[in-house]
């Protein structure tokens, strides 16, 4: 008579079964074999030396995809979320003022965390396909003077690329960090974070990076440390409370490492290759690569009588292409049948785009015109096959 009352499940006594299938969505993108193999590679303990000087050779090159001298950069366990959780978490306290723009679900997501925490929160907001002019964001910075001002680079939920010049300046006019999520833009589109006067930068393995999802890329400048470790009370997070991750990552020029997490040894061997990938490439060349492949897709589209769906050029988005939804058509109805048919993912909207757009993308090993050319041939087949109404 066996003492456990839950049987073993019948679906954990077959093999595993994962399809192969082209990732043209907004992420994650397929990961190459090369990537995958480092992934591969054995475990071993998360506090051993070689773990150490894999974790310094990540720091180097996310210091050089975020174009910073920063010290304090690293990569969190997690997704983009996560990034986004370290950075508010850690900058903002309780009644800090944040403001936050919003022309897209990562602006409204930025919001809902710090109004957890207890920010006074404000926003300013530009419709779907939107973005903001510096005299707006000075407008707001001047009227709600903020500690910390949250801007998505790549919003890849309406497919804009925001322009970043000057901003910085301004927000260290009024007193302010800079926050900026890079997760859809980074390696895609030109961004310098020294420079560009970026505090706090992030992004994800799973998009231009093509690593697995499970790691993200993070760096604070001099004077975001300056706000983080003179807080009146701690983060409220100890998972991402940044004084025991930078003592992990080696950032706190403390002479002993002291366990703070298990880190997730085998995804940090894999975005280690992705940004050795990236460094082969050079970051001028990607950039250069995924403006010229967007210009070919967004050529094609046009040509096939789609619309893009951000008007103006400068502000389409390289690694992710909005297209307004066929009129018609049941969006549902044609992701569905490229992912049926052609083995092939791209989807719908997301938050405000919801029902609007077609988004496809295309990001580091993806962004190729053969990549291209097979989504086009996937969206001609689907506008033949797919169900119009004739309202």
């Amino acid at each position: 008579m066996s003492s456990v009352s839950v049987p073993p499940p019948k679906c954990l006594q077959k093999p595993l079964a994962v399809p192969h299938r082209h990732m043209f969505g907004p992420g994650p993108s397929n990961v190459p074999p090369r990537i995958l193999e480092a992934g591969a590679k054995p475990v071993i303990g998360h506090m051993h030396p070689e773990i150490f000087e894999i974790m310094s050779d990540i720091k180097s090159g996310i210091q050089y995809m975020f174009q910073t001298q920063n010290s304090m950069t690293l990569a969190v366990s997690g997704t983009g979320h996560t990034a986004m959780e370290c950075a508010i978490f850690n900058t903002v306290e309780a009644g800090d003022s944040v403001l936050s723009a919003v022309n897209g679900i990562w602006g409204e997501r930025a919001a809902e965390m710090a109004e957890r925490v207890g920010a006074r929160v404000n926003t300013i907001v530009a419709p779907p396909g939107g973005f903001f002019t510096n005299a707006e964001i000075e407008t707001a910075l001047s009227r709600y003077r903020p500690a910390v001002f949250f801007l998505a680079h790549g919003e890849s939920s309406t497919g804009v690329l925001h322009p970043l010049d000057g901003i910085g300046q301004l927000c260290h006019k009024y007193g302010c960090l800079f926050l900026v999520d890079s997760v859809a833009s980074m390696g895609g589109a030109p961004l310098y974070m020294d420079q560009q006067g970026i505090d706090i930068l992030y992004t994800g393995s799973q998009k231009v990076l093509n690593a697995p999802p499970g790691t993200a890329p993070i760096s604070f400048s001099e004077r975001a440390c300056q706000k983080i470790f003179n807080r009146r009370t701690k983060p409220v997070s100890f998972f991402l409370d940044l004084s025991w991750l930078a003592n992990y990552w080696g950032c706190d020029d403390k002479p002993a490492r002291v366990y703070h997490h298990t880190g997730p040894v085998t995804a940090f061997y894999s975005l280690r290759e992705s940004l050795a990938v990236l460094v082969e490439e050079g970051l001028e060349n990607s950039w250069d690569r995924h403006e010229k492949v967007a210009e070919y897709f967004h050529t094609g589209l046009e040509n096939m009588g789609l619309k893009l769906f951000v008007k103006e050029k400068v502000t389409r988005l390289p690694t992710v292409t909005t297209i307004v939804a066929p009129h018609g058509y049941d969006w549902k109805e044609i992701t569905t049948y490229i992912m049926k048919t052609h083995n092939l993912e791209i989807s719908g909207g997301l938050g405000p785009s919801v029902g609007l757009v077609l988004r496809v993308g295309l990001m580091g090993c993806n962004s190729s015109k053969a990549s291209v050319d097979m989504v086009l041939a996937a969206l001609k087949d689907a506008l033949k096959h797919c169900h119009k109404s004739k309202v």
